[in-house]
């Protein structure tokens, strides 16, 4: 490849000195991977900043666990379960073979640990252990994991399992697995989970060690999950954070050992030099005011529920201006949080993202005194 480039370059001399002076050499890919299917997305907004064969279906193995993870958080969130609740590890749980902490009948541990067990040792026990507790059967779980993906929009997945074994008809690609781990990621539970870099288990008998590497070798790495069958090959979805910028990549199909975390860091590489996050309003900053009516309070700041800013590739951050969306009043009660507006970021014509305007905090309603007294005041002040 590096003799063409170089034939190539050296024809361009020549043409440009015999007078085509437009004639330019080709310009090479900007990265290459050995990774069958791969794909980097910025984390906020979704964005594609590099892909090869991103929506080739393929066996995902273990990295089909992220989705797990998914379904179990949502659980959680919902007040369906509790990190706190026992799970109890029934003999169709531990038949499973592969990645496993070797689950008895009958033996127990707290939901909470069982997650641990799946995110940092890649446990396809505990997973069916967890899909039982939540769903009743790890059949009924699958199909919640089927039905969020579809609620998803992913086109190119689906799950015969929880635990990402081989299976005819159990397949995702890279962006679906982009998709997935952007949707966990809203999810403080699941990065907890999956930065979590050993554990230990049974009063510290059973050690685990977490199988995503990047956790130690590459500043800013914190989370996700990794996965390896003979199908599969070595495949990875990470997430790292530095300065701002949030990306996932994702890698398939890496045929080399270990090769899924070079060439992950190699793509990464690629996208923390060229892209950066541009901020214009940290979290909780305040945008404006909104009146209250039948509150204890005349008025509510509204601010920024998260950080307003935006991906851009370096040296392009320019005519970027924001438009503020906020409603004029509200009545009371107000919760802490509650929905007041909108801030809207462009970059020209093009919106790049929309960020809430929220409560900073909570106004009661008045009493029918209050009301009666504040009225009273504006009549005779007026």
């Amino acid at each position: 490849m590096r003799k063409v480039l170089a034939i190539v370059l050296a024809m361009g001399i020549v043409l440009g000195n015999l007078g085509f002076s437009n004639v330019k050499p080709v310009q090479g890919v900007e990265i290459e991977t050995d990774a069958a299917s791969a794909i980097l997305m910025d984390a906020v907004s979704g964005r594609i900043l590099y892909e090869k064969e991103s929506h080739k279906e393929l066996a995902p193995a273990s990295v089909t666990k992220i989705m797990t993870l998914l379904i179990a958080a949502d659980a959680v969130a919902q007040e369906k379960v509790k990190l706190t609740d026992t799970v109890t590890a029934s003999e169709n749980a531990c038949k499973l073979g592969g990645s496993q902490i070797y689950l008895e009948p009958g033996e127990t541990f707290s939901l909470e640990q069982m997650l641990i067990a799946i995110a940092v040792g890649s446990a396809n026990d505990g997973c069916v252990a967890v899909a039982e507790h939540i769903n009743g059967t790890h059949e009924a779980f699958v199909e919640d994991m089927n039905r969020k993906a579809q609620e998803l929009g992913l086109k190119n997945t689906h799950f015969v399992n929880a635990y990402g074994l081989p299976a005819e008809g159990h397949y995702t690609s890279a962006y679906d697995l982009a998709v997935i781990s952007r949707e966990a990621l809203k999810y403080p539970l699941i990065r907890k989970l999956t930065s979590i870099k050993e554990y230990d288990l049974r009063e510290g008998k059973f050690k685990l060690y977490n199988t995503n590497k990047l956790l130690w070798w590459y500043p800013g790495a914190d989370g996700l999950k990794t996965g390896w069958t003979n199908e599969a090959r070595y495949c990875l979805a990470s997430t790292v954070e530095r300065n701002g910028l949030r990306l996932i990549c994702v890698v398939m199909g890496v045929p080399q050992v270990r090769g899924h975390f070079a060439e992950s860091m190699k793509i990464y590489n690629y996208g923390f030099a060229k892209y950066e996050f541009k901020q214009f309003a940290p979290a909780e900053q305040k945008q404006g005011v909104v009146k209250v009516r039948k509150g204890v309070e005349d008025e509510i700041v509204a601010v920024t529920e998260i950080a307003l800013g935006a991906t851009v590739e370096k040296g392009k951050d320019k005519n970027f201006w924001v438009e503020t969306k906020l409603n004029p009043e509200i009545s009371a009660p107000v919760e802490k949080g509650q929905t007041l507006g909108q801030v809207l970021l462009y970059q020209n014509d093009q919106l790049q993202a929309t960020v809430n305007l929220i409560a900073d905090h909570g106004v009661a309603r008045a009493g029918l005194v209050d009301q009666l007294t504040r009225t009273i005041k504006g009549v005779f002040s007026f």
